[in-house]
């Protein structure tokens, strides 16, 4: 199984706090963290508070601050077509990424939580391992997993 977390470690890469900028509709975004936040509005404001910030965390942080102005529900289907765009272009414009992801092979792909399961979307996005079982939606995972399936 390949997990990952944290930016710096082996498979940091995979997650969407790694600092690869995306193009999206003519702008660039600093990270897949950034515009996945942004498509979640439709104020303008908002949008380019969070496209702006210096940082992945500081643009998720700034969603959380704004989430009354939120556009679309948290966690939905719209999130999930969300992230899959984001990582479709991350992975597009970043053919050294492609190049990873695809000699991962058939190995499982989870974002590890197992330093956060008590908190907010956790489960939803990632898993922790309990007896060499995942137990989480692992949504990012499987969608990492659908686009490597596509390449």
């Amino acid at each position: 199984m390949i997990g990952f977390n944290k930016t710096k470690e082996a498979y940091g890469w995979l997650g969407n706090m790694s600092a690869h900028p995306i193009k999206y509709n003519g702008k660039l975004w600093k990270s897949a963290e950034a515009l996945f936040q942004a498509l979640r509005f439709d104020d303008e404001e908002v949008i380019e508070e969070i496209r702006n910030n210096a940082s992945p965390m500081g643009a998720k942080m700034c969603a959380k601050k704004n989430k009354a102005k939120r556009k679309n529900k948290r966690l939905s289907e719209e999130d999930v077509d969300n992230m899959r765009l984001c990582l479709k272009l991350k992975f597009e414009q970043h053919p050294e990424l492609t190049r990873k992801l695809k000699i991962s092979g058939e190995w499982p792909i989870y974002e590890d939580v197992s330093a956060r399961v008590n908190r907010g979307s956790s489960l939803f996005w990632g898993a922790y391992k309990k007896d060499g079982e995942l137990i989480g939606e692992n949504k990012l995972g499987k969608l990492l997993m659908e686009l490597r399936s596509q390449l």
